[in-house]
């Protein structure tokens, strides 16, 4: 019971934090984009989104923030630790390659067809000459290098805007819009199918969560240092990085 315990607790701090490690969208814009939280979002009005839970969405953010320092970082930290980069980098690419029907299916909804097709030939690159994902064998041909595509930006691509902010216990920053989306992606997840039981399900992803956060220790601690108000550094961030996205 104990082991279950810890690890849902790993799963679900670890999904609170998907603005900063969502591992899909991890690679070097991410730095930017960090960059662009510590020096300018950390002081920018919160007219991004309506936030009319805010009372609640700080008490969430404080309790999210002291399961971050007391379960997540000191797992990712032996994680890190015992673990060679190599491995810890095939077990990344192993976790994007086998979400490549999430992105696929919203590039389709989107009507972005040139850009499905070359999610789709990355995905039987990485997973043929890239044994299962583990290598991400398609890096040397740009033809194949294309923006993730989430339900929630669909959404936003079909006219939907965010509705009202929410940090929710465990779950962290979203908004009403990419809450539904959110649901729609798990859906579309093989991993959603693949696990077996909820037991499985939950250690895959506690995998999957210590491994991308083993990659960006210290980034959240920085925004945080760089904020005079944290919260709504964070907000203000994660509300600007999802309209970025939407507009690719």
């Amino acid at each position: 019971m104990g082991v279950r315990f810890v690890c849902v607790l790993l799963l679900i701090t670890g999904l609170m934090l998907q603005t900063l490690h969502a591992e899909e969208y991890w690679d070097d814009e991410d730095d930017a984009f960090f960059a662009e939280i510590e020096a300018e979002y950390a002081a920018a009005p919160s007219h991004y989104v309506a936030d009319p839970f805010e009372p609640f969405n700080r008490g969430m953010f404080v309790v999210n923030d002291r399961l971050y320092f007391w379960v997540l970082k000191p797992a990712a930290t032996g994680w890190q630790k015992v673990t060679p980069s190599p491995v810890r980098t095939g077990i990344r690419n192993f976790f994007r390659n086998i979400g490549a029907p999430v992105r696929v299916t919203n590039q389709l909804l989107q009507g972005k067809g040139k850009a499905a097709a070359a999610e789709t030939g990355k995905f039987f690159v990485n997973s043929i000459w890239g044994i299962f994902g583990l290598i991400d064998a398609s890096q040397q041909l740009p033809s194949l290098q294309v923006p993730p595509e989430d339900l929630g930006q669909t959404l936003g691509k079909w006219g939907i805007g965010n509705g009202f902010y929410l940090v929710l216990p465990f779950f962290g920053p979203t908004t009403l819009r990419d809450g539904v989306g959110q649901v729609g992606d798990f859906f579309l997840h093989p991993t959603t199918y693949a696990s077996g039981d909820a037991r499985g399900w939950t250690a895959v992803k506690a995998t999957d969560t210590i491994n991308a956060t083993s990659f960006r220790l210290g980034d959240y601690e920085a925004i945080k240092d760089a904020s005079l108000d944290p919260y709504i550094a964070v907000r203000n961030g994660y509300i600007q990085m999802r309209m970025q996205a939407i507009r690719q």
